[in-house]
């Protein structure tokens, strides 16, 4: 299943949208790359390009957030915080174990997570930024 930023899932805000298409396209490659069987030899650098930029884009996120006085900053910046924890928690297992089934199965619903995060949480943010 590839992931993309879909109409559906456009917040409007350019910096957020882009941000959001870096992260599913490195998901998309270590899916791809997995499903070519070379799981192996782009796990680490995927597994650290993606602990590293979701760091950063909560980051971008919660600096958008703090400049508007967005009023659900704290729960945004909750869910970001455990959001972080459990990927950097399933990309040391497939560092650890490789790219298992499980660990992959893993990702996938993470992943969707954060796509229910953005269909909402994210949405609500950027309609907020527009006033």
């Amino acid at each position: 299943m590839k992931y993309e930023v879909t109409k559906d899932l456009e917040t409007g805000n350019t910096l957020i949208d882009s941000e959001h298409r870096q992260l599913f396209d490195a998901v998309n490659t270590l899916m791809d790359a997995c499903s070519a069987g070379k799981g192996r030899m782009t796990i680490k650098s995927t597994a650290q390009f993606l602990g590293d930029y979701v760091i950063k884009h909560f980051r971008d996120e919660e600096n958008l957030q703090k400049n508007s006085h967005y009023p659900g900053y704290a729960y945004h910046r909750q869910f970001h915080g455990g959001y972080t924890q459990t990927l950097n928690n399933i990309c040391k297992e497939i560092e650890t174990d490789g790219p298992t089934i499980s660990a992959l199965s893993k990702m996938n619903q993470h992943i969707g997570v954060l796509v229910s995060h953005i269909r909402s949480e994210d949405k609500k943010l950027a309609e907020f930024l527009k006033h």
